[in-house]
């Protein structure tokens, strides 16, 4: 008997079970008998969640006095490890697994195999349904299908019939109480709101099918609208030539188009399931096996599907749209599983205050768009559905990586003078907007800001920036689903270039690749480096890829007619790459001369200092460049072969290790007398401490997040310049394994706080 016949079977006496005027024990008791009929299993068991305890509710098999008197916590034995884990078991052992627990009470001693599904109900384990043999041996594939079928329907008719705990009831104090959750500090920052979901759930509150040939036609529909939509993004490629466009959401046309998904969603709809419930239960089983799976590359397809798969749910149940497309009403903390770096700019940055995530890294597009955005955003925090309700209150402390759900008074007052501190500061910084940054003993320091997006440039009157220091063009790359129009590029930079007015804009030609792939580039970055960081991006890409920086060249010039023209290339290694790359932009303006079309009135070209190898050759460098810019960030890690993407390594490195130091300090040596500016793009120039040192280094310009340009600007004018630069030379003399503690301790000798 096939899987789907098998769970028909079942399904057709269980709809006579529940029809039944007999009270619900009554109604379970029969369950676990007909279940175990059809599947000829020894034992069939269901387990049901009762004041936060699993509790036997009926079974077939084992002793009738262990019912309502076994109780297992979630998490204890097998049945609690299904329960807390959302997974299924298949055992030919189950004494031998790790987590079984015995219960004596049960009978459960002569029978070895064990098979169990969880029993989910709008994404929470309710209980779990098992089946057990005497013989060891592993269940087959359509026995585990049939089970976790029979579940679905099991989640629907349990919940109705009141036999469980009510969601917030089966929360307890998690859902009612304060609760501080720890993740990972993807955007540093603080923030309070209220808690909105990124995707509401989509309930599915009937899982058994009325007629099953409606369903299918629902699903085919479906199908087909999702395949339009998919279709449409793939015919939007604007420009490039060979495989460039080629395998333009490659894996999504591949899924979307696969027979073997759709017929394993047409086996769960011939089950008796509806068009949803048929797609809940596929997503299960993918679920499942993405749990299995340790290739990354596989786990990656597979989280292709799911992807697929909510979004066909969508479709078919017309539950479409997100929280953005609601609108924030209050300010609000972000919650989702993962969010696209498009997804976050769909939000009202004026109400949005902070992100949650269940996944996320610290390469994931979206962290760098909301660090650009100014975003607090905490990723790795597992079970958020089970725990934030919509609307609660939250405060986020993405400093420390945690956050307070339903905090109590005292935490909610500690934030309250924190948050009132950190206005008291922006006030004080924000009186430094018309202020020019001289030091002490009257040297002028450059303060630049970081951009990435059209909306970045209202920053630049508020915080008093000498203009932009880096603007990241990747950021139109990341957040597109195609390659960007060359048209379309234009607007941006010319876009840029008029709201920044007579202050000059360093454009970064594009950063993509690596450890910031992009899907319409697949076929680039298919080779999956497995140090992405030190891989195939960049500069790299773009050389090969010459169709892409010709378009970008050529956009930027057009767009900066009239006007001086600032382009900086990222992570140039040796000298050559800059040639090659330069070389493409002098080709696009002969072009464009040739056609008499407007120019920039002067170009000037510069080069991203990250990769250590370009500082043993800057002798060769330095007369091809107007400017250098150090990119701290990638450096760091290069220098101490350190993943900044690995948490255990990300706080190991200090920057004021002598190691980073010394190494800087040979840059600006290095570039005295030539004529090139020298400056800061990164993190580190920041952190007020940290631009103390890089003064004392002899570093003149910044480019720094524009949050930062006010306590740069601030920290500048306490500075004297000749002291703090006979301080770092004794330091870095006979350092110890990092200056922090020195240097904090001479910048509070002469009155200037770091902080």
């Amino acid at each position: 008997m096939s899987a789907a016949a098998a769970a028909r079977q079942i399904l057709t006496q269980l709809h006579e079970v529940m029809a039944s005027r007999l009270h619900p024990q009554a109604k379970l008791d029969r369950v676990v008998e007909v279940i175990g009929e059809v599947l000829d299993s020894e034992v069939c068991s269901i387990y049901l969640l009762r004041e936060g305890m699993l509790e036997l509710f009926a079974t077939r098999g084992l002793e009738q006095s262990a019912v309502h008197v076994t109780q297992l916590a979630i998490g204890e034995g097998l049945n609690g490890i299904i329960a807390e884990r959302s997974e299924t078991l298949n055992l030919a052992e189950a004494a031998a697994h790790p987590d079984f627990a015995y219960r004596p009470e049960t009978g459960e001693e002569k029978f070895h195999s064990f098979a169990g599904v969880p029993i989910v109900y709008r994404e929470r384990a309710i209980g779990s349904l098992c089946v057990q043999h005497a013989d060891p041996r592993r269940y087959e594939d359509i026995e585990i299908e049939t089970l976790q079928t029979v579940a679905m329907v099991l989640s629907e008719l349990i919940a109705h019939a009141g036999l469980v705990d009510d969601e917030t009831a089966a929360l307890g104090a998690a859902a009612s109480g304060p609760v501080m959750l720890q993740g990972l500090t993807l955007v540093k920052g603080i923030a309070g709101g209220s808690a909105v979901y990124h995707q509401p759930r989509v309930h599915i509150d009937h899982v058994v099918a009325e007629d099953t040939e409606a369903e299918r036609q629902r699903v085919y529909l479906a199908f087909d609208k999702m395949r339009d939509q998919i279709d449409t993004m793939a015919s939007q490629a604007e420009f490039g030539v060979g495989g460039e466009h080629v395998d333009i959401l490659q894996t999504y046309k591949m899924f979307a188009y696969d027979e073997g998904w759709g017929r394993r969603i047409n086996e769960a709809i011939d089950a008796g399931l509806t068009a949803e419930a048929a797609i809940e239960r596929v997503q299960q089983r993918t679920r499942m096996r993405m749990r299995e799976i340790d290739d990354p590359l596989l786990a990656d397809r597979m989280h292709d599907l799911e992807d697929l798969s909510n979004r066909l749910l969508r479709i078919v149940s017309g539950q479409l749209g997100t929280a953005a497309t609601q609108g924030l009403k209050r300010d609000t903390i972000l919650i989702a599983r993962n969010l696209g770096p498009a997804e976050l700019l769909e939000y009202d940055r004026r109400r949005l205050k902070g992100v949650i995530l269940e996944e996320g890294s610290l390469t994931a597009h979206v962290v760098i768009v909301a660090r650009a955005m100014g975003v607090p955003v905490i990723g790795r925090v597992r079970g958020l559905r089970g725990i934030v309700r919509e609307g609660d209150e939250i405060l986020v402390d993405a400093d420390k990586g945690i956050a307070h759900v339903r905090p109590v008074q005292q935490t909610a007052d500690l934030f309250a003078e924190r948050f009132a501190q950190s206005r008291q500061r922006q006030a004080a910084y924000a009186e430094m907007r018309d202020i020019e940054p001289f030091t002490r003993d009257g040297t002028r320091i450059q303060v630049m800001m970081n951009a990435g997006l059209r909306d970045d440039l209202a920053a630049l009157p508020l915080v008093g920036a000498d203009g932009i220091g880096l603007f990241r063009t990747e950021f139109q790359f990341l957040v597109s689903a195609t390659l960007p129009a060359r048209e379309r590029q234009t607007r941006l930079y010319r876009d840029v270039l008029e709201a920044a007015g007579d202050k000059p804009v360093i454009f970064r030609t594009v950063d993509i690749g690596g450890d910031k792939a992009v899907p319409y580039l697949d076929s680039v970055t298919s080779e999956h480096d497995e140090n992405p960081a030190m891989g195939w991006r960049a500069l790299r890409l773009a050389l090969e890829r010459e169709g892409l920086l010709k378009a970008q060249a050529r956009s930027l010039l057009e767009a900066a007619a009239g006007r001086k023209l600032y382009v900086m290339f990222p992570m140039v290694s040796e000298p050559w790459e800059f040639d090659a790359a330069k070389a493409v932009f002098d080709g696009q303006l002969a072009f464009l001369k040739a056609r008499k079309k407007p120019l920039p009135e002067a170009i000037r070209y510069g080069a991203m200092l990250e990769v250590p190898a370009l500082a043993e050759v800057l002798d060769q460098l330095l007369p091809k460049v107007s400017f250098l810019s150090v990119g701290t960030n990638d450096l760091t890690q290069f220098l101490f072969a350190a993943d900044r993407a690995n948490p255990k390594l990300a706080e190991r490195y200090d920057w004021l290790s002598p190691a980073i130091l010394r190494f800087l300090a040979r840059l600006t040596q290095g570039t005295v007398g030539s004529g090139v500016d020298l400056g800061i793009c990164g993190e580190m120039g920041g952190r007020r401490l940290e631009a103390l040192a890089l003064l004392g280094l002899g570093f003149r310009r910044f480019s720094i997040t524009p949050v930062a340009v006010g306590p740069i600007k601030e920290l500048i004018r306490k500075v004297d310049l000749p002291q703090i630069e006979e301080t770092m030379k004794r330091l870095l003399a006979s350092p110890t394994a990092s200056i922090r503690a020195e240097l904090q301790a001479w910048a509070e000798a002469n009155g200037i706080d770091t902080d």
